[in-house]
């Protein structure tokens, strides 16, 4: 493809998204391109005459919530050079029901076939990520809990799978290892202890947040004096994090973690902590079922 410049209407609605336009293209360009491998959609080519137009719909197969309606966009703009007409029916973030039509795109009938495969992945993917999510922010209705990501993501698609998390109705972690601080326990073990790892962050990178894992109670008080802005109570139980409220009293954000499940949600809830992590979110999403249906004019 030619094309890496998103056309404006696309750029705008993924920037509004709070994502990178140019990032998009070039992830879009480089899928395409993985696709062709350097050819061409050689079933495509010998059986669809070139001047062919058709429409295509992509439409939710089953019950779920969307995301990746304007990357879907993306792929077909690209994919056309800017010659075809693309429709989101349906934003990001919406219920959807078996057979409701997301998208619909009128272009090249061959340009909708090298660019469905792309486009299907990248829906599908995203709102399984929003499915999962908002099925435990449905659980963790009417506490004080909420639901986040973690680092767990697939490589090169964080951007995209964490704006998933939002639009299921969940909250990002940290973005990257650069812009906030997370002592974890092999930290721990090289620094000499839980306090002395704490300190070393907040010495070398002063004013960064920073949040430490800890595995005990005795742990959870040595960091709370230590001036800790978030802690990580990994794999306590519902009792220990209830107690680790209130010792706590609010002084630092407590985020529960440790192979919790969305059976658990309830109960995490009803412990007070502030956030649950759930590395599951993006790495162990099932595919939202989208199809495309294709009718020539």
């Amino acid at each position: 493809m030619s094309h890496t410049v998103l056309e404006t209407g696309i750029a705008h609605r993924l920037s509004a998204s709070g994502l990178d336009a140019s990032d998009v293209a070039v992830l879009v360009n480089m899928t395409i391109a993985e696709d062709l491998a350097g050819g061409v959609d050689v079933t495509s080519v010998a059986t669809v005459p070139a001047t062919q137009r058709s429409v295509l719909e992509l439409a939710a197969r089953q019950h779920g919530v969307t995301c990746g309606a304007w990357i879907a966009a993306a792929v077909f703009d690209l994919v056309s050079e800017h010659d075809a007409s693309i429709e989101v029916l349906i934003e990001d973030g919406s219920v959807v029901s078996p057979g409701d039509v997301l998208v619909r795109i009128t272009g090249r009938t061959r340009d909708l076939l090298v660019g469905e495969r792309t486009a299907l992945n990248f829906f599908g993917h995203l709102s399984g990520v929003a499915t999962a999510t908002h099925e435990w922010a449905v659980r963790l209705e009417g506490t004080h809990t909420r639901v986040r990501d973690t680092r767990k993501t697939t490589p090169l698609l964080r951007t995209l799978e964490k704006y998933a998390v939002r639009c299921g109705g969940g909250v990002n972690h940290r973005m990257s290892l650069s812009d906030a601080a997370l002592v974890k326990d092999n930290h721990i073990v090289a620094a000499g202890g839980v306090r002395e790892a704490f300190d070393a962050v907040r010495t070398t990178f002063p004013g960064l947040l920073v949040e430490v894992e800890v595995d005990t109670l005795d742990q959870l008080r040595e960091v709370l004096d230590a001036g800790a802005d978030l802690v990580l109570l990994d794999n306590f139980t519902f009792d220990e994090m209830r107690e680790a409220v209130a010792i706590n009293a609010g002084r630092a954000v407590l985020e529960a973690s440790g192979g919790l499940t969305l059976d658990d949600a309830e109960e995490v809830g009803r412990t007070g902590v502030d956030y649950v992590a759930v590395g599951a979110l993006t790495h162990s999403a099932r595919v939202l079922d989208i199809g495309a249906d294709l009718r020539t004019i």
